[in-house]
């Protein structure tokens, strides 16, 4: 390459990420060792399937990059480099990369790829986020539908249809109810100086009007719910779904600024003929006995095949299925109170139901098993015990005939462990804590994964907060549940391969949930814990670490990718298990597996090891194995 040549070509590097941050000297050498080539318009830089030992930086012209399915990944034009992915993973190209107008390249060997990327962590970095990138665009890929947008992600600013009807707090009842009618709107906003404070609405006439006798010439406020739960403008559909059926209300004032923008109603959102999980939990609320209860819990498995058909993501999936769960075990609960109090066994003491694992961190799976416990007030009376292990025994029995087996390991409310007063669980955590024997470290780690949903929530927070303070200094705990997250290796072999049981009855099946899912779960939490968070979700866990410098938002957000996409296999195969009549399992045959799943699990799992190997060089002494 002629001087004035070799000039032109370092300037041009110095302009384009990630060789911008070389010094002049080594942009030099690099451009030495780059070759120039042309590539007319439709010719084929890389292909599906045969091996590439080359990055390719775009000089001039344009380049599309597809996989396997036709699927765009992206398109570039000058400063674009592509085949990072290929030399870093050491595998056949898994895209088609194409020149979408005449195009020339900047070729550089797989051998100096190496060397520089040695050299300069940094370039190896942004090679490592691009293959972060594709990943991200799997999981994105299987969350869209069919027409090119993510299901669900309709905002609640296009959802408000007209301006909102309100009244100001000085108005009467009556006025108020008259400007509904007028209106022919079953809700109205209460404002004071164009602050909302307040929604009346038709129920609340009924019920807190009509039915009790209240004079319809008093004030507004006496009859409406004030600091009402609202939504922001840009919150999703899905958001407000969820919103809706976890607080159980139909009508949701829309915000910005703290001025409301208008109402999004139950029957707005059932619009979109998604959003079913409203009526499923709304039957559940309204049900007399436990088998209507189960009747309506049965109809989730016919809701996730629809959402997946949908492509809605898998973490907006798994949190309707946790909210239906939650309204379900609430619903047995409030049933079996009560039934107790009916045969004189009442009343119910102060305490604090709890469900543990996947469902408390807003991750229940189709076919999850039951996990639970229960707080006792230390001031509960002599015998609550009996109570609760006889409230129990229905809970769970519910629970399994709406399709929850009973927990193989017994982490159930019904197990005297798992239902102590708060004094108990206190010298409980204090044993965990400061003896973690293997069983400690299991308690701990599913205690860990806890959320109360019933009875008196303040007994969950604070012994929650005494042991969170506490988890931190508790450095052999931490060794435990950190080699636990290690050891837990995806299924992926030497060569990237998928690795099958070799026997037993899961034989030739690859386990998504121990190496996958669970892997990924197991890792937030150690992350979390060890920081001193008190955050359960796993996505939740893992930006918190990142934000307090547990782990790098890069590492944070390829896990984030990987758990969705696994997650999303799941759910596919465990619904079409529901539909052939199958208990659900996470046991997959490859034979499932489309081409852009297998590859992109393997990604997945890659991603998992990578970030499973980073904390055992963080924390070598805490790895034993």
């Amino acid at each position: 390459m002629a001087e004035p040549e070799l000039r032109e070509v370092v300037d041009f590097l110095a302009q384009h990420a990630p060789f911008d941050v070389l010094p002049e000297r080594e942009l030099r050498d690099l451009a030495r060792r780059m070759t120039v080539r042309y590539h007319r318009r439709g010719t084929h830089l890389m292909s599906v399937g045969r091996p590439h030992a080359e990055l390719v930086v775009v000089r001039s012209g344009a380049v599309e990059t597809r996989d396997a399915e036709g699927l765009l990944v992206s398109r570039g034009a000058e400063g674009t480099a592509v085949g990072s992915t290929t030399l870093v993973g050491g595998h056949p190209s898994r895209f088609d990369v194409v020149a979408i107008e005449d195009t020339l390249g900047l070729h550089l060997s797989a051998e100096d790829f190496h060397t520089l990327s040695a050299a300069h962590p940094q370039l190896a970095d942004h090679f490592d986020a691009t293959r972060a990138g594709i990943l991200r665009a799997a999981a994105q890929a299987v969350a869209t539908g069919s027409h090119g947008e993510p299901i669900m992600r309709t905002s609640a600013r296009e959802l408000v249809h007209r301006a909102p009807i309100t009244t100001g707090v000085d108005a009467t009842i009556a006025r108020a109810a008259e400007v509904m009618t007028d209106e022919g709107v079953s809700s109205l906003l209460i404002v004071d100086d164009g602050d909302l404070v307040g929604i009346l609405t038709d129920r609340d006439l009924r019920r807190r009007v009509v039915a009790a006798g209240v004079d319809p010439t008093q004030p507004v406020t006496v009859a409406m719910t004030a600091g009402p739960i609202v939504a922001p403008a840009e919150a999703s559909a899905l958001e407000m779904l969820l919103t809706m059926t976890e607080a159980n209300v139909h009508h949701l004032p829309i915000v910005e600024g703290g001025r409301p923008l208008g109402v999004v109603t139950s029957t707005d959102l059932m619009r979109l003929e998604r959003a079913n999980a409203v009526h499923i939990v709304g039957e559940i609320t309204k049900q007399p006995d436990v088998a209507g209860v189960v009747a309506a819990a049965h109809r989730v498995p016919i809701l996730v095949r629809q959402l997946i058909e949908q492509d809605v993501s898998a973490d907006d999936i798994v949190r309707i299925v946790t909210t239906v769960g939650d309204a379900v075990e609430r619903r047995l609960i409030a049933l079996a109170h009560d039934d107790l109090a009916a045969r004189g066994l009442g009343p119910a003491p102060d305490m604090c139901w709890m469900v543990l694992g996947s469902r408390a961190r807003h991750e229940q799976a189709l076919g999850s098993d039951q996990d639970h416990a229960v707080i006792l007030a230390d001031d509960a009376p002599e015998g609550a015990e009996r109570y609760i292990a006889a409230l129990a025994e229905q809970v769970v029995a519910g629970l399994e005939a709406a399709g929850h087996p009973r927990c193989p390991g017994d982490v159930m409310a019904t197990n005297p462990r798992w239902h102590q007063r708060l004094s108990g669980w206190r010298r409980e955590f204090r044993q965990w804590l400061d003896e973690p024997t293997p069983d400690a470290v299991l308690g701990a780690s599913i205690f860990f994964d806890s959320r109360p949903i019933a009875g008196n929530h303040d007994l969950h927070t604070t012994l929650v907060g005494e042991v969170a303070a506490r988890v931190p200094q508790a450095t052999n705990l931490l060794g435990h549940l950190t080699r636990q997250a290690v050891d837990n290796e995806p299924p992926l072999g030497f060569f990237r391969g998928l690795v099958l049981a070799r026997s037993g009855e899961h034989k030739d099946t690859l386990d998504l949930k121990r190496g996958g899912v669970g892997a990924v779960v197991d890792l937030a939490r150690v992350h979390a814990l060890g920081a001193g968070l008190e955050v359960v979700n796993t996505r939740g866990r893992l930006r918190a670490a990142a934000g307090s410098g547990a782990l790098s938002p890069e590492t944070a957000e390829g896990l984030i990718d990987a758990l969705d996409f696994i997650s999303h296999v799941r759910l596919a195969h465990q619904s079409r298990q529901h539909g052939a009549g199958l208990a659900p399992d996470s046991w997959l045959a490859p034979g499932e597996l489309s081409t852009f799943e297998r590859r992109s699990l393997r990604e997945a799992f890659q991603v998992v090891r990578d970030a499973q190997r980073a904390l055992a060089q963080r924390h070598p002494s805490m790895h034993f194995s």
